[in-house]
């Protein structure tokens, strides 16, 4: 049996985010530079609030995003990988290491993120867009070898390899996690709103 972490709760968030600079470059069109990086950061925030009492890690190589992390009481992890399937996956691998024995990634970019810790089954749990076509959410064990697979139908890639691995699925519905942002078309009606709550000025380390 996998030992616990010396936190004694076994299951780690993963929040992968690049940067905040030039998050978002979809929206262009539709708001400024500033605002957009605004956005980014309110999300982000809505995200790691929503963990609750989990322990989050922000996946990420941009210092300005290590900073913002540690301010809000994440722990960074560098990993140094490109690309967001190479870097989820060498953080599932950091997190085996530390005693973890699921590890829950979750995109940065869920506006109405409520409570992440729904996510959860023995196997592969996972929270899809309203589209039915990304991994929004996603926890598996960190001892089961998953192929992670990010990307146009990431949803049905991951269902298939959990199927591979013979793992149980557990697909929840959520309505505040299938909500994600990519182009205008997604925004939610209160975005400036949210601009202006979670207004955060990115650390710069």
């Amino acid at each position: 049996m996998q030992p616990l972490p010396p936190n004694g709760i076994p299951i780690v968030v993963l929040i992968p985010i690049r940067s905040f600079s030039d998050a978002k470059s979809r929206l262009t069109g539709a708001m400024s530079s500033a605002d957009r990086q605004s956005l980014a950061v309110a999300m982000a925030g809505a995200v790691v609030s929503a963990a609750h009492d989990l322990p989050v890690w922000v996946v990420t190589d941009d210092s300005t995003v290590a900073g913002w992390a540690e301010g809000l009481g994440a722990e960074p992890l560098m990993v140094d990988r490109d690309g967001l399937t190479e870097s989820v996956a060498a953080a599932v691998s950091v997190a085996s290491e530390r005693g973890y024995r699921r590890a829950m990634v979750a995109h940065a970019d869920l506006p109405h993120a409520d409570d992440l810790r729904i996510v959860d089954g023995p196997g592969l749990a996972i929270a899809p867009d309203r589209h039915r076509d990304g991994s929004n959410v996603m926890s598996v064990p960190t001892d089961a070898g998953f192929r992670f697979a990010y990307g146009p139908g990431s949803f049905d890639l991951h269902l298939a390899e959990a199927g591979r691995l013979g793992i149980p699925v557990k697909v929840i519905d959520a309505p505040d996690l299938a909500w994600d942002v990519d182009d205008p078309e997604d925004l939610p009606a209160n975005w400036a709103d949210l601009i202006t709550e979670g207004r955060v000025t990115p650390h710069a380390g």
